[in-house]
């Protein structure tokens, strides 16, 4: 059982991690860490974990897993989502991290590089480098990221919150 259990888990991981974010199409819920495992039972279960308890995209998100499970043949499969531990910047995988930048995003610190800087590094700009950044608002083009600008190529970029 436990093979068919792991057999399943891998399945479903493969299958979301095409799954894209509905408010930053470029990462992978899974990129994302939002499907924080998959649960063998009857029924089984994708347990999901939102960026913060009162996610706008939740409903989207939950749509998009249903949708592509349903399509896999996975319709038997429940979506259960648990806020508790809280998600953390933490679970972003470091290929999540890249695409972020790549997309424009300054990706957040890990929390061992957080603790090294014991406080809130500036943000890395994603367009050309620099380090000489500055806040702007604390609330960017989504409730999870935060309007940065650099100081050099004068740029405005978002930022994911470091929670």
């Amino acid at each position: 059982m436990a093979a068919d259990a792991n057999g399943l888990a891998e399945r479903v991981f493969t299958l979301l991690s095409a799954v894209p974010d509905p408010e930053i199409p470029v990462i992978s819920l899974t990129d994302l860490g939002i499907i924080r495992e998959v649960r063998p039972g009857s029924p089984a279960e994708v347990v999901i974990t939102p960026t913060y308890s009162g996610c706008p995209a939740s409903i989207a998100i939950q749509l998009s897993i249903r949708q592509a499970l349903d399509a896999a043949g996975l319709a038997d499969i429940q979506i259960r989502t648990e806020l508790s531990p809280a998600w953390t910047t933490d679970w972003i995988s470091e290929a999540g991290r890249q695409k972020l930048l790549a997309y424009g995003i300054a990706p957040p610190e890990s929390a061992e590089a957080r603790l090294k800087l014991k406080g809130d590094a500036p943000a890395i700009c994603p367009q050309c480098g620099s380090a000489r950044t500055q806040e702007i608002s604390r609330y960017g083009s989504t409730p999870c990221k935060a309007l940065w600008r650099c100081l050099d190529c004068a740029e405005p970029f978002d930022r994911f919150k470091c929670i």
